[in-house]
This record gives C-alpha cells, structure tokens and sequence, in this order.
C-alpha cells in the first residue's frame, strides 16, 4: 500500500467521524436550544422535538446531496463517466 492509497484511506476514516459527530450532535444541540424554548414557553415537548427533527433531516439532506456529488466526481473520472461529463455519448 503506497503513501497516496494510505492517505485516501485515512481521509475517508477522518469524512467519515465528522459525518457521524454531525449526524449525532446537530439533533442534541437543536433539541437543547428546543428544551430551552418549551421550559420559556411551557410547551414541554414541541420544540424540542420539532427542532432535533429540523435537524436531523437538515443532516440527512446534506449528507445526500454530499454523496451525490462525491459519486459524480468519481464516475467522471472512470470510462463510463467521461462521455456524460464531456456531453457526449448516448442521450
């Protein structure tokens, strides 16, 4: 395994804990903010799930559209990929 492959393999470790820290920590900081709005307001759990919720599809979003480009970064650079991000090739 040469430095390039070994490097690749570390930054995928490293995208992959920040993609999880985020999927975790995003939805607990919005429910806190949303807890600290409901004992305000007395509304117990609304805001707190409406919030970790807004969160959490916020993240999932985000983590599609982010897989969506990476896939089309890495289809570009293969065979079947260069036609379509050349524009050419079968409609």
């Amino acid at each position: 395994m040469d430095l390039r492959e070994k490097r690749a393999l570390y930054n995928g470790f490293g995208d992959t804990l920040t993609r999880a820290v985020e999927f975790v920590a995003a939805p607990a900081i919005f429910a806190f903010l949303g807890h600290l709005v409901d004992s305000l307001l007395s509304t117990e759990p609304l805001f707190m799930v409406t919030l970790a919720a807004f969160a959490f599809v916020g993240v999932v979003v985000r983590a599609y559209f982010a897989y969506e480009v990476a896939m089309r970064e890495q289809e570009a650079d293969t065979p079947w990929g260069r036609s379509v991000a050349t524009g050419g090739g079968r409609p």
